[in-house]
């Protein structure tokens, strides 16, 4: 017997919401944004700084979310899934999402903000997501703690070769 059209259609509702559980489920980051406003121009430049930083950005149904959502264990961010929805996520970094995301929202002011997003699986607001935002990234971090241990190895070498000098002058 065939299939009746309403069953593919919940069948293929119920593969798109395992597809979304399924990048859930891999997140370091989510972010979920309203893209209200944005031109088709604006938001192709946007996709392109995020598929460069390893973020897979996509808008799907607020139904969808919420179904995929619940299943991963993020119902906390249901109550975010409400209007012109986009989310991004990112699967490596947790940073970078969030800080494209808010600088673009930033530039855009009214037409385009962050609503909420979750962090090696906790729940964020969208005042946490921007404090997430502004923090340095990973490389940079680790830069920084590059630039504070060679210091310190200098800073030792240094005072090691001053010993060693001062050992040649009394011998001498």
């Amino acid at each position: 017997m065939n299939e009746l059209p309403n069953e593919r259609t919940i069948q293929a509702k119920k593969e798109i919401v395992d597809q979304l559980k399924a990048k859930l489920d891999s997140a370091v980051t989510c972010v979920v944004v309203d893209y209200k406003g944005i031109s088709v121009e604006d938001d192709t430049k946007l996709r392109k700084q995020l598929r460069e930083a390893g973020v897979d950005y996509f808008v799907a149904k607020n139904t969808m979310l919420r179904l995929a959502a619940k299943e991963a264990g993020y119902e906390g961010l249901n109550e975010y899934f409400e209007g012109t929805t986009a989310v991004a996520i990112s699967d490596t970094d947790p940073v970078s999402a969030a800080k494209i995301l808010n600088d673009y929202a930033e530039d855009a002011k009214a037409n385009f903000s962050l609503k909420a997003g979750m962090v090696e699986g906790k729940i964020f607001d969208k005042a946490g997501i921007e404090a997430i935002a502004k923090l340095p990234s990973k490389d940079q971090l680790l830069a920084q703690l590059c630039s504070v241990l060679n210091g310190n190895i200098r800073g030792l070498a240094v005072a090691l070769n001053a010993i060693a000098e001062k050992g040649e002058q009394e011998i001498a």
